[in-house]
This record gives C-alpha cells, structure tokens and sequence, in this order.
C-alpha cells in the first residue's frame, strides 16, 4: 500500500492500515526510542505511547509527498519520548561530570568510521539521559541549541555544555574501542 493511501485509510480508522502502519514502521520507531530513553524497556513502551498518539493524530497529518509520513510519525515519537524525559526529570539528573574529561583527542574521522554503527549506538546509549537528548536532538533530527533550549526547557549554553560533553564522552569510548580493536 503506497504512503498516502496508507495515512488516508489510518486517518479514517481503519484497523488493518494501522495494523500495516505499525508492522512498517515499528522497527525503525523503536530505534528512535532506544537512541533517546537508553534501554529498550523504557524505549517499547514509550513506542506504543507513540503510535497511541499517532493514530489519534492522524486528522494533523497532511501528505506532502514520499516521506512526510516517517517524517511526521518520528516528529510525533520524539515529542512523545521528549515530554516522557521532561514529566520524569531525567533530563535535570546530574551526571557525574568528572568522569567527563575538559579537554579530549577527537578520534580520526578516517579510522572512527571502522566503529560498527551498533557499538556506537551502544555508546551513545550509556550517555547520561542528557547528554545523550541533546546529541540527538543536535545530530539526529538537526535541531539548532536554541531549538533544543526551546524542547527541554533549558537555556541555549546549557544545551551547548551538554553536546560538548557528550562528544567527549563519546570520543573517549571511541578511542578505547579503537584502541583495542585496532
């Protein structure tokens, strides 16, 4: 079933098209909800929440060509994992920052690409929740600090602070597992 006709028949309530919305995108959902809540228990049930409130959104959505379902369906996850994060105030939980290093070696683009991609989703799932909000809000759905600010209920250096840090957690574990993957 193409895109449109598969909104067109969710938006009008039928069970099967929800049923096939789901079984297409469930997968890819999931993974969004992983990146941000950082264990996959947290992250099924706030998927389900997800296309909970996806099905009763559905007179919001306007088809605006191939793709603008998936790209409106992971708006809708993100908010909905985003305001989970905001109710639970994990975002304000303090890290405990000296583990995090002031200055670090950013491993070499040439030789971090050879990090498998799921050892460096694991990586950024062991970030503290904040840290690892604001770096897919920044990396993943593109949003500027101000944007991010505006999200989480924080200030723009505050966001800023944050990426810093997650990338240089992230380079940290990067470095180690290059260096004894080498």
């Amino acid at each position: 079933m193409e895109e449109q006709e598969l909104a067109d028949r969710c938006r009008q309530g039928d069970n099967s098209a929800r049923k096939e919305l789901y079984e297409r995108y469930a997968g890819r959902m999931l993974g969004l909800c992983i990146r941000y809540a950082g264990d996959r228990d947290t992250a099924q049930d706030l998927m389900h929440d997800g296309f909970l409130k996806i099905f009763d959104s559905f007179d919001k959505f306007v088809y605006r060509g191939e793709g603008s379902l998936r790209a409106w369906m992971d708006r809708v996850m993100v908010n909905v994992v985003l305001q989970y994060l905001r109710r639970n105030d994990v975002l304000n939980q303090a890290a405990e920052l000296d583990k995090v290093p002031e200055v670090y070696d950013e491993p070499d683009t040439s030789t971090a690409s050879a990090v498998p991609s799921e050892v460096l989703m694991r990586f950024i799932g062991e970030l503290p929740t904040g840290y690892r909000t604001v770096l897919n809000l920044y990396v993943f759905e593109e949003k500027s600090h101000k944007e991010i600010a505006r999200l989480l209920g924080i200030n723009e250096k505050s966001s800023a602070s944050q990426l810093t840090r997650a990338k240089a957690a992230l380079a940290v574990k990067i470095n180690g597992w290059m260096k004894k993957n080498a």
